[in-house]
């Protein structure tokens, strides 16, 4: 990305979205990513989805973190 370009395409909006889950962005990048999301609803949505995405894979590793060793009653093993 140029150290003077105002907008960026959509490409490098999703890619910027996507490497802002594994690294903190810029202030340009930043700057650049909320100025083509403020005007690009597809992005926007993808942003949105990504994050749900994020947070409910989240969810799922902390729910299975917790859980002991013990039988599933939801999922109780088959008779042999």
């Amino acid at each position: 990305m140029g150290k003077h370009r105002v907008m960026i395409s959509c490409d490098e909006a999703t890619r910027l979205l996507s490497d802002a889950l594994d690294r903190p962005l810029g202030a340009g990048e930043r700057t650049v990513l909320r100025m083509h999301t403020w005007l690009c609803s597809g992005c926007r949505q993808f942003g949105a989805q990504v994050g749900f995405i994020r947070q409910a894979m989240r969810g799922f590793a902390d729910r299975r973190d917790g859980e002991d060793d013990g039988p599933d009653e939801r999922n109780p093993p088959s008779a042999r």
